[in-house]
């Protein structure tokens, strides 16, 4: 009788562990292939920013946002957390991989976010890396070269 009871007691135990493992593989697959769950921890991090669209990489671990005045902003699962990161312009290098689906990416001013980003596909990747051109360019860059520009109506 007894051996019944630890082999019931057994099989028990094993079942619970494979249970857990599943369950925690399953939840390190999702990461952040849930956009919705993207939308919310970026919305915590910086309320004040409105959210335009997203693009996520191939792997699910990170989410590249575009927001409503040209900034951007990316979202890593980095294990144990979620880091939110806000590109302000001029604060980043971009450089396409060889792949063409990539994009390998230098902060300047938080370089522990430095990466190389794949995506699903090459127009994802250019889609990000044009988000990330508009970053380059700043405000006093902007106000320089429409100083410059002649008005719409002048005639050579």
């Amino acid at each position: 009788m007894s051996l019944i009871v630890w082999g019931v007691i057994f099989a028990a135990v094993i079942g619970f562990a494979y249970l857990t493992t599943r369950m925690a593989s399953q939840t390190k697959e999702d990461s952040l292939h849930d956009t919705g769950l993207a939308i919310l921890e970026f919305g915590r991090a910086f309320p004040k920013e409105a959210i335009r669209q997203l693009q996520t990489t191939a792997d699910g671990q990170g989410v590249f946002v575009r927001l409503h005045d040209n900034k951007a902003g990316l979202m890593r699962n980095l294990r144990s957390h979620f880091a939110c990161h806000l590109i302000e312009p001029g604060t980043v290098r971009v450089t396409p991989t060889p792949t063409g689906r990539g994009l390998a990416i230098e902060f300047i001013d938080g370089p522990s976010h430095n990466g190389v980003f794949e995506f699903a596909t090459a127009a994802e990747a250019a889609e990000v890396s044009l988000w990330l051109l508009g970053n380059y360019v700043s405000e006093a860059d902007l106000e320089v070269e429409q100083a410059a520009t002649p008005p719409a109506d002048f005639r050579q």
